[in-house]
């Protein structure tokens, strides 16, 4: 009963200061702060999650968890290693491929490019790519003595191609099976028969094309380059490769994921943390502003507290009235926070497009970043986490200027008043 008083006088008191400019525009600051720091928080963690959502489920769908290689030679007896991965627990497929490097050539000069012999049916288990094509062009790529070729958008734009041209790859003349013996440069004629959009730096610099055809032009027979592997989970990736790796026979190079795209996903959580930091400090800084409003307060109530005093209430009481006080502008700056923040997170990418239509510019670039759009994926544990964080840090603020109203002397107020 005494707490519900002293809280509904908390909330006259609050109230009542709206007659004071002065502390109610420090306490429109502080309100202000915190509704501040929310929003752009819950926006930064979602941007974050999004980040992290396409790295896994775009960049990681289309490149390998891992890949065993063979060394010096290709590897002649891939059907093993498939066998084997299918053993182990963890592995949900493996597919074998037959990688070609060369350059093409384009405007001021030539661009180097990565040419992904696959095989439809077995790389459909270890990668999504066919949902970054139309079906047509998926299927051309099951045409085994086919010249076909399947562009990124990006690059197929920047060589201003388009499908049914032709496009010349220069590569290495490979003599016999061994990629070691290198003769003259020699041109492959390649048909565009299909273009693929991923977006960032994949759509530059890998096409795709039938693995038989690839091993014919490589002269490797029934052999690959190598097997792709796909894991169930792929922070656990590296120790599956490992293992698969170390129990074959045959001599491999043994990679996955965290060696070519790891980079990424550290800059990821890097960002995170330093963001979250900065911002959880913006908002400590905002709820500093709480400590000024309560302690003009106290001095404005001062005689109101010593009557408080004198009729028998506790400073327990005298406090919660207080902290209630000033946990109301916590309480608003989160409401109000969380609101805009949910708001902007879920069309982040729609607002990010209209300011890259209305400024002409685009924030991220292809060229630089992995994806060339800004996503976003809001997370309810986020925001709960950061509302708490944002309502612990305004009722702390509270505790000390709700002390020194506890202690006002009740005769010393009354006589000065």
């Amino acid at each position: 009963m005494r707490s519900l008083l002293a809280m509904w006088v908390g909330w006259r008191f609050y109230l009542a200061r709206q007659s004071n400019r002065f502390i109610n525009f420090i306490s429109f600051a502080s309100t202000a702060g915190i509704a501040l720091g929310v929003m752009v928080l819950i926006v930064v963690l979602s941007a974050m999650n999004g980040f992290e959502k396409e790295l896994e489920q775009r960049l990681l769908g289309v490149v390998s968890h891992g890949e065993l290689v063979g060394v010096n030679e290709p590897i002649h007896q891939w059907q093993s290693i498939v066998d084997d991965a299918s053993q182990v627990p963890g592995i949900a497929a493996a597919a074998p491929f037959v990688r070609m490097q060369g350059l093409v050539q384009k405007v001021g000069g030539f661009q180097g490019l990565t040419v992904m012999g696959i095989d439809i049916g077995n790389e459909a288990k270890v990668s999504n790519i066919q949902q970054f094509m139309s079906p047509k062009s998926w299927q051309s790529l099951s045409e085994h003595n086919s010249n076909n070729i399947v562009l990124g958008k990006g690059l197929a734009k920047s060589l201003d191609l388009t499908v049914g041209q032709s496009l010349n790859l220069y590569m290495p003349n490979l003599n016999g099976k061994s990629q070691n013996k290198i003769g003259a440069a020699k041109s492959h004629r390649f048909v565009v028969s299909g273009i693929f959009e991923l977006g960032g730096e994949l759509d530059m610099s890998t096409a795709y094309i039938p693995m038989q055809y690839a091993a014919k032009t490589l002269n490797l027979g029934d052999s690959v380059s190598g097997v792709r592997i796909k894991a169930d989970d792929v922070f656990a990736a590296p120790r599956l490769i490992r293992d698969l790796g170390y129990s074959q026979q045959q001599y491999v190079y043994i990679s996955d994921w965290t060696r070519t795209q790891g980079h990424l996903y550290q800059d990821i959580q890097l960002v995170r943390m330093v963001m979250y930091l900065v911002l959880a400090l913006v908002i400590a800084v905002a709820c500093f502003n709480i400590v000024s409003t309560l302690v003009m307060a106290v001095r404005d109530k001062q005689s109101e507290i010593a009557i408080l005093l004198t009729m028998g209430m506790r400073k327990a009481s005298v406090m919660l009235i207080f902290v209630v006080q000033g946990a109301f502008n916590g309480v608003l700056g989160c409401v109000i926070g969380a609101v805009l923040g949910v708001t902007i997170s879920i069309n982040l990418s729609a607002i990010a497009r209209g300011i890259e239509s209305i400024l002409g510019i685009q924030l991220l670039s292809a060229d630089v970043y992995f994806i060339d759009f800004l996503p976003s994926q809001l997370q309810v544990n986020d925001v709960i986490t950061v509302v708490c964080l944002a309502f612990v840090m305004s009722v702390i603020a509270t505790l000390y200027p709700a002390w020194k109203a506890s202690q006002t002397p009740p005769a010393r107020a009354l006589a000065g008043r």
